[in-house]
């Protein structure tokens, strides 16, 4: 971890796994509506960790190649989002989604609008609740797919020497009784680290003060 770098503690990990699974919950709500089928996600881990030590974790079981779809953010935390997945799990989701119909070339050919469109619904979702609990606002770009390996996808885009840190949530996804795992990534500069662990303590004064989790309306 980067010296200096504040680490966030049991009390904020906690509510901000609990932002997280509120924000994947109306993603898949939305994903529901659009597919007519019921769609569970879920956040069981969230961490904060260095460049090396997310891609260490991602290629874990000897996965070495992804697709991602990933959308820049901006506002008093600033960064970039990522939905990662194996590239098999890639292509699965993908038939999962379309209820099992396509054949693998179809498949293929609609693969990377498909994961757009799907990426953008489950990293707004998060985004937007995050930003709406914690009282701020988040400005987010046009969502790209990215295909390579795990130090390709975290790296792309940095500026040698920086010091990134990235926020990284297990994500699990069940449809059409497929389960699919994957990641969301958020790699943050440390002036939007401190920013976020600033803007969760105030967010925690004020659930305990209300005993219940207040959206800014």
């Amino acid at each position: 971890m980067t010296s200096g770098v504040p680490r966030l503690n049991a009390l904020q990990l906690d509510a901000l796994s609990e932002l997280v699974n509120l924000g994947v919950s109306r993603a898949a709500a939305s994903l529901h509506e659009m597919i007519g089928h019921q769609v569970v996600l879920s956040v069981p881990n969230v961490g904060l960790v260095s460049h090396k030590q997310a891609v260490s974790m991602v290629e874990n079981r000897d996965v070495r190649q992804f697709i991602a779809v990933r959308e820049s953010f901006e506002g008093p935390i600033a960064g970039r989002a990522l939905l990662i997945f194996p590239n098999a799990n890639g292509i699965e989701l993908v038939r999962a989604l379309t209820g099992g119909h396509l054949t693998l070339d179809e498949i293929i050919e609609f693969e990377q609008e498909a994961l757009a469109e799907t990426g953008n619904i489950i990293l707004n979702g998060c985004l937007a609740t995050i930003a709406n609990m914690l009282w701020c606002s988040l400005r987010t770009s046009i969502p790209e797919v990215l295909h390579g390996s795990g130090e390709t996808l975290f790296n792309a885009g940095i500026t040698e020497g920086t010091d990134d840190l990235v926020l990284l949530l297990y994500i699990t996804f069940a449809v059409h009784e497929r389960d699919i795992t994957g990641y969301i990534a958020l790699l943050m500069d440390t002036s939007s680290v401190i920013s976020l662990v600033k803007l969760l303590n105030q967010f925690i004064e004020r659930s305990a003060g209300a005993g219940e989790l207040q959206p800014h309306a």
